[in-house]
């Protein structure tokens, strides 16, 4: 087995040395996971060969780690706040929407990028299977450091070399790749009853199909599409990706929200839709949240706020919260967001 690492070790390295072709070779990508964190995985009985996934949300502005154990489920390692993303509560459409994916995407050593403009990053595979069958399109939409997004979620540059030894390990200890699972908010039911009138409600509730399978099971859905429908499952949604969920957990689990959601409605939960200027960060790196140490965020306030962010895209319009508008009903073709000005979404390929 330490002859396989090392080997996949190797072969990372020359990746990395083909990526970077005539350009100074960095060796940032190549930087240990940070000492707390080993410790943090020591106490929860992981390595840091251990498969990875990652879950990111927009609303809160969080991305976390889950690491596969050795009864094959995965356990939250360690969540980071968002620096940045742009646009809307919504999925990626088109070139130039300025959105941020939301979807489930499967990264390879490949679209790891040791060089990039910002950092360190990798690419989120948009668009994917589902994307396509959609008509949506878009490129190099990213996870990267440097806090400025066009499209991407950008983390501070000490976020990106963690997440990015993270993963490296994970791939030097035999994982292929690891799935990226990209949402609006949590998939809770006071979210989906407040947003429940939101015209993406319908693509959200497909998302909430694999994240229910994902935190019922404690294993990674399979993903395929069926028409124009993420379809998620265990090893037969490769055969078929049409058939029916089987799972009677995860049914369950979704009967029980449905009612949930239901009650939360009736019971006077104001139906909302949230429309940003641009995006949205973390609280945690605005300087008024410093000193808010109260153990209420899974992550410490005093190792992110009042730190130099350096250029932040668009800091005008992180200024304001959302705006809350009421949605009382379903409008056909209600915009996804206001007006914005003409910008490319697409960004540099080595970002």
């Amino acid at each position: 087995m330490a002859m396989i690492r090392a080997s996949l070790r190797i072969a990372l390295l020359v990746g990395v040395t083909a990526l970077a072709g005539c350009h100074e070779v960095s060796t940032r990508h190549l930087d240990p996971i940070p000492p707390r964190t080993l410790s943090l995985m020591a106490s929860r009985n992981m390595t840091p060969a251990d498969p990875i996934l990652i879950r990111a949300y927009k609303k809160e502005a969080e991305m976390e780690v889950w690491k596969r154990g050795a009864n094959g489920r995965y356990t939250l390692l360690k969540t980071f706040p968002v620096c940045r993303w742009s646009g809307q509560l919504g999925p990626k459409v088109r070139e130039g929407d300025r959105q941020t994916v939301e979807g489930f995407y499967t990264i390879t050593p490949g679209q790891m990028n040791p060089n990039s403009s910002y950092y360190l990053s990798f690419d989120t595979g948009f668009p994917n299977a589902y994307d396509r069958a959609n008509g949506r399109t878009g490129s190099y939409l990213m996870v990267h450091g440097t806090c400025s997004s066009m499209g991407c979620f950008a983390m501070t540059d000490e976020t990106i070399s963690e997440l990015y030894a993270l993963a490296r390990e994970a791939f030097a200890g035999g994982q292929r790749s690891f799935q990226f699972q990209a949402y609006p908010f949590r998939m809770t039911a006071q979210n989906l009853a407040t947003f429940r009138n939101d015209p993406n409600m319908p693509f959200w509730r497909n998302l909430k199909e694999g994240a229910d399978y994902f935190e019922v099971t404690g294993q990674e859905p399979q993903v395929g599409v069926c028409g124009t429908r993420y379809a998620f499952g265990g090893p037969e949604i490769a055969d078929n990706p049409c058939a029916p969920a089987s799972d009677p957990a995860v049914a369950a689990k979704q009967s029980s929200d449905d009612r949930r959601i239901a009650e939360l409605a009736a019971g006077g939960v104001a139906p909302k839709r949230l429309v940003y200027k641009d995006g949205g960060q973390n609280p945690v790196f605005r300087s008024e949240a410093a000193g808010a140490e109260d153990g209420s965020q899974p992550y410490s306030v005093k190792d992110y706020a009042r730190r130099d962010l350096g250029t932040v895209s668009r800091p005008d319009a992180l200024v304001s919260a959302p705006q809350e508008i009421a949605a009382p009903n379903p409008v056909a073709g209600m915009a996804l967001a206001p007006a914005r000005e003409s910008q490319t979404g697409s960004i540099a390929p080595r970002r």
